[in-house]
């Protein structure tokens, strides 16, 4: 047999086994690292320097962290606990603090003496950060002297130097991210100030800092943003932010205890809204997907307050019996535990899977919440009745459902009669549904589409605003049935067993109780398309309501859109340009170009509403992918976005009127 040889650049040998030394690798696949390159990892950065000094707090040795966005951009944490080791790593032959700066799983985290718990177990956190900015400074303060070291992408180009003595204690981390990695470098203030929140209600007590050196940022009177995050409340605190813009029930019951090592603190109260809100952590992550903890509540939570409506003859008989959506029907908790060794599942690596957990959460629960119940009598009835009434309106919404159910049975299982459904045979991950405000732009839009991708529901006026009705009155609507049926995902979770029947079979609801399915999405893209003044405005944000609540995965995954059509159109001849809005500048500078308003042929028309687009002209400017113009809708805080649609479409007015305010001065195209 002879031998092949092969030289040429499909040769496969040990030579092109590339080795990534250091932080190469960080640098070549940061997204494996930090989620993404862009807004969303540079503020992960943020978090990842943050955390060091909360566990330091976790560990008993720091009581305050001072957060700064400097003048040139960069972000500097100082806190004052023990300060990174400076002595001589005896393996590496090199400082601690220049082990634990460039080395990936280099970490005093492993150490379970010196950290118990910790929110970053990986020993990937502050390397990651170094190895993906152009500058990092560390400074160690700490056995009377103030130590300093340098890098650039990760690499030492300054060694470890004694600069002074100092009194102080702790360290201090300041980055400058690698514009050559980020698609932008430019953090959002908000941003990060809605995480420090978060943790200074987690760690009570602890002081937390922000602000904001750069000019960019200076308000109006001319001072430049701070604030001091500081709860000796802690959850109780945290629950009263969450329903700051709701009627509560009750003042914050608060379960705190340690059991077997594990401290766990539970804050709970009842609002007068038709939503649950249950917020859970683990040494300070937030547990987005849940797992044994919550699973350990929501169990203790429905047998606690079942065991007390009959002990107290609310209930006469165990034949009535509230299931888990009615005890949490307008229930706000936060859950925060800490676990030496966490077990993180699911998806987004955000799910306890420790089944431990579920046993000592539920036993806990369940004693503490009984006890409160029965020194707070009158409080607990208030409580109970709500619950009920939660069970009567889910007996409603079943009852509305079966109605619907054998409708649907009975006219064939239909899509929705208004419905003009892109042709079958495409991958709906490549469809896109456009929600469409009245029939003659429905009718524009149905006439312009690609009708072998884009399907067009028109809406006849304005949504029920979901924020203020319950599920059965929801069910009830007309306009919201259609859009459920349309989008094909079913609401809700498992106890909301509304699903419409796929490829739109008779079974348009379920009653096998898996709530919302994603699988069963008709289309990658759900654009809501709305004339570009106040009133559309105001239909966006009853749509963006509905998504937000019984629909929420589908803007965690990106598939809900806004369409932006124009405000203006400028004419010439046969040339028209289209101004959008908040392109008042482009629309002076078109005009300029084209002699003045004045000049002969020129025609400025303001679009009053989309009806007045015919099909080409809507397909040019709002339908086409390759020209038009879309906002994909993000939640970056969950927290913060239910305190603001609570504040925007709930029955409180003085906070939405602070709100309008505050705000004003952002507002655009405001009709005359």
């Amino acid at each position: 047999m002879s031998e092949i040889e092969n030289t040429g650049k499909d040769a496969y040998s040990a030579d092109t086994i590339t080795v990534l030394k250091g932080l190469e690798a960080v640098r070549m696949r940061p997204a494996m690292y930090i989620g993404d390159i862009g807004s969303r990892g540079l503020h992960h950065l943020v978090n990842e320097v943050v955390d060091n000094s909360i566990d330091e707090a976790l560990a008993g040795h720091c009581t305050k962290v001072e957060v700064e966005i400097t003048q040139d951009g960069a972000v500097s944490v100082l806190d004052n606990g023990r300060g990174i080791p400076v002595d001589l790593h005896k393996e590496e032959n090199k400082p601690g603090v220049e082990v634990a700066m460039t080395i990936l799983h280099a970490g005093g985290k492993f150490d379970k003496e010196n950290y118990k718990v910790s929110g970053g177990l990986h020993g990937v956190g502050v390397s990651c950060v170094n190895a993906l900015s152009r500058l990092m400074i560390t400074e160690v303060y700490r056995e009377g002297k103030h130590y300093k070291i340098e890098f650039e992408k990760g690499i030492t180009v300054k060694p470890l130097e004694v600069v002074e003595g100092s009194e102080i204690r702790g360290t201090k981390q300041t980055f400058y991210p690698d514009p050559k990695i980020f698609e932008t470098t430019v953090f959002n203030y908000e941003t990060i100030a809605h995480r420090l929140r978060v943790l200074a209600f987690l760690n009570k007590g602890l002081k937390i800092t922000l602000k904001d050196n750069r000019e960019i940022s200076r308000k109006e009177d001319g001072t430049l943003p701070f604030f001091e995050f500081q709860y000796h409340g802690g959850l109780k605190e945290f629950v009263k932010y969450i329903d700051e813009n709701k009627k509560s029930v009750c003042e914050p019951i608060l379960i705190e205890k340690t059991v077997d090592d594990y401290p766990m603190e539970i804050a709970l109260s009842w609002n007068d809204t038709y939503r649950e809100n249950i917020e859970s952590y683990v040494n300070n992550i937030h547990t987005i997907e849940g797992g044994t903890h919550e699973e350990g509540f929501k169990s203790a939570l429905t047998r606690a307050i079942n065991k007390y409506a009959i002990d107290s003859k609310i209930f006469k008989n165990d034949k009535m019996k509230l299931a888990g959506s009615d005890v949490r029907e307008g229930l706000t908790a936060v859950i925060s535990i800490k676990v030496m060794e966490p077990q993180f599942e699911g998806q987004t690596k955000t799910k306890l899977g420790n089944g431990e957990i579920t046993g000592m959460v539920q036993s806990l629960v369940y004693e503490k919440l009984l006890e409160w119940m029965n020194e707070n009598p009158r409080i607990s009835r208030m409580i109970l009745d709500k619950c009920t009434e939660a069970l009567r309106a889910r007996e409603a919404a079943h009852k509305a459902k079966d109605l619907i159910r054998r409708k649907s049975a009975f006219e064939g299982g239909s899509m929705p009669a208004k419905l003009y459904d892109c042709s079958k045979g495409s991958d709906p991950m490549d469809c896109e549904l456009f929600i469409v405000e009245g029939d003659s732009a429905g009718g524009s839009a149905v006439d312009g589409r690609d009708i072998k991708t884009q399907a067009v529901l028109p809406l006849r006026g304005k949504i029920l605003n979901v924020e203020k009705a319950r599920l059965d009155k929801m069910l009830a609507n007309e306009e919201i049935k259609n859009l459920i049926n349309a989008i094909g995902t079913g609401i809700g979770d498992s106890e909301i067993d509304f699903v419409p029947g796929q490829n739109g079979d008779s079974s348009a609801f379920s009653s096998n109780g898996d709530g919302f399915v994603l699988e069963r999405l008709r289309y990658g893209k759900i654009i809501v398309m709305t004339d570009a003044d106040i009133d559309g405005a105001h239909i966006n944000t009853l749509m963006l309501t509905f998504f937000y609540r019984y629909m929420p995965e589908l803007i965690k995954r990106g598939h809900i859109y806004l369409a932006m059509p124009p405000l203006y159109r400028v004419t010439k001849g046969k040339i028209s340009h289209y101004i959008y809005p908040g392109n008042e500048d482009e629309k002076a500078r078109i005009l300029e170009e084209l002699g003045g308003e004045d000049a002969k042929g020129i025609q400025v028309q303001r679009y009053k509403g989309l009806g007045e687009m015919n099909p080409e002209q809507l397909k040019e400017t709002t339908l086409d992918p390759e020209k038009r113009l879309i906002k994909r809708i993000n939640i970056d805080d969950a927290v913060e976005a239910d305190r603001i649609f609570t504040m925007l479409m709930g029955d409180d007015v003085p906070p939405r009127k602070d709100f309008i305010i505050e705000k004003c001065h952002f507002a655009q195209n405001i009709d005359a």
